[in-house]
């Protein structure tokens, strides 16, 4: 999973890249302080992990792994080239889902470029230069299918699709208001990689008086939420700068820390999880003696499928998924009590693969 973190400069973006990927990447009160993208490849803490590894005596554990892209402030403009340009957003075409970092706090000493604090305006500046660089997409994709549209029935067809979501973007609107079932159309859609159709995570960021109670009297996460909603999008309340604090902690001290300011988890375990629901994700586990693992598929993944992550040869000589729930498995003590009690089961092609199952594959290739 790949995550681009955008939001106009100043707004917290990569103090969060800071506290998540502990990358240490340069934080400072100006604007485009981050001149490349910076990248960081953090783990999905995930207790069922440990927990598999001592019981099977695992020589290594292997977590499943997001990927971060810090990318520059963006500013009004920067599709036309102002402030940094247009030059990052190529990067958020890369990521399977945008964390829209918004300011909702107020400080003196940290200045805005609007010079106010709104996360509604900041929010529909940043989807404008989106829907802009989208719109400049299309467009010069129309330009290329037009000549061939009048005598090409597939380019045609392509056309007038594209001739739809030009008016959607010129009236303001995302990509993702689109909606089709055609198959040529879907694969059309997946390669033309449109900004706007891109799940978005809204990422409030507030003061430190704000995080206890997840921002509830906060007037500008409740704007936030309000707008997220509308669009269907997922919405976390963060203290980018207290995260910060706790990335350089200790675990136990870590643990003291969160417990002392009222909360339950950090704020990457909220990020991940809001990544995996909006994206339809979830883990299924491998553990033995020389390894346990958790792989990442798309919720209602059939097994063969589900093996094919592991191994292409998996897929392709796929016989049959041997499967206990996480839960049965612990609560017997092992595989072998959790086989005498039934709970271990043969399941073929079409079974559809659940979180926290623990998978061992048949295959013959």
């Amino acid at each position: 999973m790949k995550l681009g973190i955008v939001g106009l400069p100043n707004v917290g973006k990569s103090t969060l890249f800071n506290s998540l990927t502990r990358a240490g990447a340069e934080s400072a009160n100006y604007p485009f302080c981050t001149i490349d993208p910076n990248v960081g490849v953090v783990t999905v803490p995930d207790e069922r992990l440990t927990v598999l590894t001592e019981m099977h005596k695992s020589k290594r554990t292997i977590p499943a792994v997001v990927e971060f892209v810090d990318i520059a402030g963006l500013v009004k403009g920067a599709s036309k080239g102002e402030g940094l340009g247009n030059q990052f957003l190529s990067h958020i075409r890369e990521t399977d889902a945008i964390v829209h970092v918004v300011r909702c706090f107020e400080d003196s000493n940290i200045i805005h470029v609007d010079g106010t604090v709104d996360p509604v305006r900041d929010i529909e500046t940043i989807n404008l230069e989106l829907i802009f660089a989208d719109l400049d997409t299309v467009e010069r994709r129309i330009a290329k299918v037009g000549r061939a549209a009048s005598f090409d029935k597939v380019q045609a067809k392509e056309f007038e699709m594209l001739k739809k979501i030009k008016e959607l973007l010129e009236d303001g609107k995302k990509a993702s208001d689109f909606t089709t079932d055609d198959d040529d159309e879907i694969g059309w859609l997946r390669g033309y990689s449109l900004l706007t159709r891109k799940p978005v995570i809204y990422a409030a960021n507030v003061s430190d008086d704000d995080i206890a109670d997840d921002g509830v009297n906060n007037p500008y996460v409740q704007k936030v939420r309000e707008f997220a909603k509308e669009e269907g999008s997922e919405v976390f309340v963060i203290c980018a700068r207290l995260e910060e604090e706790i990335s350089e902690l200790e675990e136990e001290e870590r643990k003291e820390f969160l417990t002392e300011m009222g909360l339950e988890e950090a704020g990457l375990e909220k990020l991940i999880r809001a990544s995996y629901h909006l994206l339809g994700l979830i883990s299924f586990l491998t553990t033995g003696p020389d390894e346990t693992r958790a792989w990442t598929i798309t919720n209602g993944t059939k097994a063969p499928q589900a093996a094919g992550k592991i191994h292409t040869d998996f897929e392709r000589g796929f016989i049959r998924a041997e499967v206990v729930a996480y839960n049965d498995l612990v609560a017997c003590g092992g595989m072998t009590a959790a086989k005498e009690k039934g709970l271990v089961r043969s399941e073929g092609k079409e079974y559809v693969v659940k979180d926290g199952d623990v998978v061992l594959f048949r295959f013959n290739v």
